[in-house]
């Protein structure tokens, strides 16, 4: 029950480490929280559900799907922006207790066929999460010059056959653009061990995505940005779903910078803004994988502010 209304199936995405996010997150219900990653409001209904009628929750997404299934909820103030930008909307809230990120692309967007997000359906490329933007992954493909777009693989989708990818793309695109998943095989067509192809494409996928939506300089963004909002002792939880994004906020927690360079006081102790509440990640347990298989490679960090 939210607010007097009664929950329905959250067909859109169904969140990941519900409880364990939410439990470890919310240590006032009368407090202000942030959900930097609305999606279908999994986790908004929890937290809401948590919170007392004093409680607020401001959230943030880019996707209009995301921002038309907005929970009926007084509490909730649901903002159309890339969470990067979230410090801008919460001007006069700050400090506040918490915030959630969940960095994965939703289910719903993997499903939407025409959002081209997935490798399973035959529709254009794209992968915008904001779809006002003018970079897609067509743009990557067929625009970016052949070392550029050999970065972006390598960095982003740590393929170390990146050039060769690259030299493909680039001479097949010369022919016939790449607009669907069919295309993109057939330019990196004997890079691999045709058992092999499907992990190819979704590395490749992975490293288009994140150039696309600027992923990592995103989050980095939100890291950074959570030092100035939060209050002392307030919480910052995220999931991520692929070692570049935890490699980051495992850094940030341990360090306070993104390069994990430990600076210790005299008497040997650990100088961070921000510690992380537990030693290992978080990760789902066999009962959610079999339930939500696309739970598999999910980790969950919750850091501290320092008091």
């Amino acid at each position: 029950m939210i607010n007097g209304h009664e929950d329905t199936d959250n067909k859109y995405h169904i969140p990941v480490l519900l409880q364990q996010t939410v439990d470890g997150l919310i240590t006032n219900p009368d407090g202000v929280y942030a959900d930097v990653t609305y999606g279908g409001g999994g986790h908004s209904r929890e937290i809401l559900n948590r919170l007392t009628q004093k409680g607020k929750l401001y959230a943030f997404d880019q996707d209009d799907e995301a921002i038309a299934n907005k929970l009926p909820d007084e509490r909730l103030t649901l903002i159309k922006s890339n969470y990067q930008f979230f410090e801008n909307y919460l001007k006069e809230v700050i400090p506040i207790d918490g915030i959630l990120a969940d960095i994965g692309v939703s289910s719903h967007q993997f499903d939407a066929g025409y959002r081209g997000f997935s490798i399973r359906f035959e529709e254009p490329l794209d992968m915008r999460m904001d779809n006002s933007s003018e970079l897609n992954a067509q743009v990557v493909l067929n625009d970016y010059d052949e070392t550029k777009l050999a970065n972006v693989l390598y960095q982003y989708g740590e393929l170390y056959n990146s050039r060769q990818l690259a030299f493909k793309i680039a001479k097949a695109r010369i022919q016939q653009n790449i607009i669907t998943p069919a295309n993109l095989r057939e330019a990196i067509k004997g890079s691999v061990k045709p058992h092999l192809e499907k992990d190819l494409m979704v590395k490749i996928f992975q490293a288009i995505r994140i150039e696309v939506n600027d992923e990592l300089e995103v989050l980095k963004a939100l890291l950074e940005g959570s030092l100035r909002v939060l209050k002392p002792g307030g919480r910052i939880a995220i999931m991520s779903y692929h070692s570049l994004e935890d490699r980051l906020v495992k850094n940030f927690f341990k360090s306070g910078n993104f390069e994990g360079k430990v600076e210790k006081d005299f008497y040997g102790n650990i100088i961070t803004p921000i510690s992380s509440l537990t030693t290992k990640p978080i990760v789902p347990d066999e009962n959610e994988i079999e339930r939500n298989p696309r739970s598999r490679s999910a980790k969950l960090r919750i850091g501290i502010k320092a008091q």
